[in-house]
Parts: structure tokens; sequence; C-alpha cells
């Protein structure tokens, strides 16, 4: 399984937010601790963030450990919302940069930690389930996350709010196929995020939240999210419900 993680809060460098840590995004890549499946998350990376209120990013098909341009961009740049993520390709699907992850909605940004079972079998009733594809181009991207990411996407151009838009594909895809769907999601004032199939956390402190895929140091403020859960958090508030 991939890896993804969601920052909101005071502004910070995106070194700080990926790179720090005894168990950061980085480590995860080369020595994930709770990923089901695989050994690494070297086929790829990408974050995004906003800035004036646009979301913008960085994506690259290669291990983030061997990016060294980016590490040294990465602590030029800060941010107050951001999400970022490694991948760990499925098998069949191509490792390019269109298939890193985060996607982009707008200014919405998204993130699919996990895999539709029998894709092939699936895809073509994904594909009129996500309507027009024309306005969010990353969803024509070559791998099964996009389609989950165009029923999200679909939902939040119909008027539902970023949590309820994630609610929406998790329950629409797993009821067409089994799989793993922990989806995330940042809009710049607030993070969702859901769990079915694979582990997330969340630690909360004073004006700032982080979500993340394994916690990123042993700090015991960490806390497990239930399986099929959604998460929606602001700066004040983290709530968690069932779906």
């Amino acid at each position: 399984m991939c890896r993804h993680l969601g920052y909101l809060g005071p502004p910070r460098t995106l070194e700080s937010l990926i790179f720090d840590g005894p168990h950061s995004l980085e480590v995860q890549s080369y020595a994930p601790r709770m990923t089901r499946g695989n050994l690494l998350n070297a086929d790829g990376f990408g974050v995004g963030w906003f800035h004036q209120e646009r979301a913008v990013r960085f994506r690259r098909a290669q291990p983030i450990w061997t990016d060294h341009s980016f590490r040294e961009i990465a602590g030029a740049v800060t941010a107050s919302c951001a999400v970022a993520a490694i991948r760990s390709a499925t098998t069949r699907f191509p490792v390019e940069e269109s298939c890193a992850q985060p996607f982009r909605a707008g200014a919405r940004l998204f993130s699919h930690n996990g895999r539709v079972e029998d894709f092939d079998g699936v895809e073509g009733k994904l594909r009129e389930l996500a309507g027009d594809l024309a306005a969010v181009p990353d969803a024509r991207a070559p791998v099964d996350s996009a389609l989950v990411f165009a029923l999200a996407a679909r939902r939040w151009r119909e008027g539902a709010p970023l949590a309820e838009g994630l609610a929406a594909a998790v329950t629409t895809v797993a009821g067409l196929s089994a799989g793993s769907y922990n989806l995330l999601a940042a809009d710049g004032t607030a993070l969702a995020a859901t769990t079915w199939g694979d582990s997330l956390f969340v630690r909360a402190d004073p004006g700032r939240v982080l979500v993340s895929s394994e916690p990123l140091d042993d700090d015991p403020g960490w806390k497990k999210v239930p399986d099929r859960s959604v998460v929606l958090a602001d700066r004040t508030d983290v709530r968690v419900t069932s779906l």
C-alpha cells in the first residue's frame, strides 16, 4: 500500500513535514512499519499545498529519497495546508508522474492509499459513474486511483462538502469491488480522510492537525482511526464518524 499524510496548521516548511521524525514520510518510502503487501513505496511521490488560494503540486516518478533537488526546494517552501504521498505501484499500472499523487480538482487535493480489486471488471462502470472527466484531467491518469478520485470530484462538483465527497466515493466503489480505500483530501481550510482497509492516525494539537497513514514519531498523541470511518478536521476540531 502507498502512504500519505495531510497537514493543517501554522506555516511550516515542506521539508519539516515530509523529512522530520524517525518515521517520516521519507522513511516510510523505504522502511514502512504498517504497510500491507509491499516492502517499499518507491514508485513515485508528490506533495500539494496552497499558495494564494491555489492548489499547487510537485510530483515525480522516482523514490523520494533519490530526489535531492526536491529536498532543497522543500526547505524553502512553507505551507499551512498540505497533502503528501509516496507510491507503491499496483501491478500492471505504469510508474509515471501522472500516476503520482496528490491529484487535483480545482482547489482540492486528493490521495488514495489502496487499490481497486478486479479493476478490469469494474472499470467501465466506474467510468460511467464518474461522468465527464474534462474538468478533472488527473482523473484520466492510467491508474485505478484516478477513477476513485473522479467519483469524489464529481460529488464535489455537485456541491458535496469535502468529507461527504470522499465518503460517497468510498461507498460507491466498495459497493462494486473489494479493495482498500483510504482516501485523503484537503481544500486549504480543512482535511478529510477515510479508512477502509488500511491504517490511519490523527494527531491534533492546539491550532494544528496531522493525518497520516503511520505515526511520524513515537509521541503518544497519535490516535488510531477505526477502520471504515471518515475524518473531518479543521484547526479547532477533529470529527470521526462511521462509514
